[in-house]
């Protein structure tokens, strides 16, 4: 894995993984000498390195510790957190904001851009358990920044699929998804969007268990994110983006038409109104 760059603009988890490694090199350890005093695998400690993966609060407190560092690698650990999005979902989001065409397939949550602010809110407090309200207050708006693609001169066409199970599942409460359902009744800037959903009643299908967004950009270039738990891949092989929008295109085959879709959605509504008022 390459180091974490944007831009070629070094991040708060780059810095860190290189400050490791020149103190590191300055003491003349090897990361298994390292390891020894730290009381960490040297591979954790490889990877923390290489900008594969955070290191933990008590790591940093160790490694400040023994090089004396008077907290500079708590510091550093707490910069890479409030940098609220990944590396991978900052792809996206720039992807976005260039893309003349979004397609979208989600199979457990409503897609991000299309989230009500209660939805998101209670989302990332589920996700990110022990986070503090100003994290989930950034994370939140980052997310609801994304909804200006759709403010834009010539906003982009979106297509979304979503499964039936993020209808069923009441992220945030009966209140919430009410809220939720209601946006996705009437989308912003509806000629622009397209929703359909993928009811349970069709079983199994390509993208089962995941999310996939595919960014068409102005040149006609297409570039594609697949998201599972915690971690996700941008992709922009052509064949390997061609896989995956022929794996879009099988599950909007098996998604209801706008019309079903919309009927499903004020059934949903409905039922979180009645659970209100029972």
């Amino acid at each position: 894995m390459e180091l974490h760059e944007d831009d070629g603009k070094v991040t708060p988890r780059t810095m860190l993984g290189r400050r490791l490694r020149r103190m590191r090199d300055d003491a003349g350890l090897s990361l298994r000498a390292l390891a020894e005093q730290v009381g960490y695998p040297h591979t954790y400690l490889s990877r923390v390195e290489h900008c594969e993966q955070l290191p933990s609060e008590a790591l940093v407190a160790a490694l400040d510790t023994y090089f004396k560092t008077n907290g500079l690698f708590a510091d550093l650990l707490e910069l890479a957190q409030e940098n609220a999005v990944p590396d991978y979902g900052r792809v996206i989001v720039g992807g976005e904001e260039k893309a003349t065409r979004i397609q979208v397939f989600t199979s457990s949550l409503v897609p991000g851009i299309l989230q009500t602010e209660d939805y998101a809110r209670a989302l990332f407090q589920v996700s990110q358990p022990g986070a503090s309200d100003e994290k989930i207050n950034a994370v939140v708006d980052i997310r609801m920044r994304r909804k200006r693609v759709f403010a834009k001169e010539d906003p982009p066409f979106f297509w979304a699929i979503i499964d039936e199970a993020a209808l069923r599942r009441p992220i945030g409460g009966r209140k919430c998804m009410r809220e939720q359902v209601r946006q996705l009744i009437k989308p912003p800037t509806a000629p622009q969007v397209t929703i359909q959903v993928l009811p349970f009643d069709q079983g199994g299908h390509p993208l089962l268990g995941g999310s996939l967004t595919l960014l068409t950009l102005g040149n006609g270039t297409t570039i594609s994110y697949v998201e599972s738990f915690a971690s996700g891949e941008t992709v922009e092989l052509p064949r390997r983006v061609l896989a995956l929008t022929q794996k879009f295109d099988l599950a909007r085959s098996k998604a209801l038409p706008e019309k079903e879709t919309l009927d499903l959605l004020h059934a949903y509504l409905k039922e979180y109104e009645d659970d209100d008022q029972a």
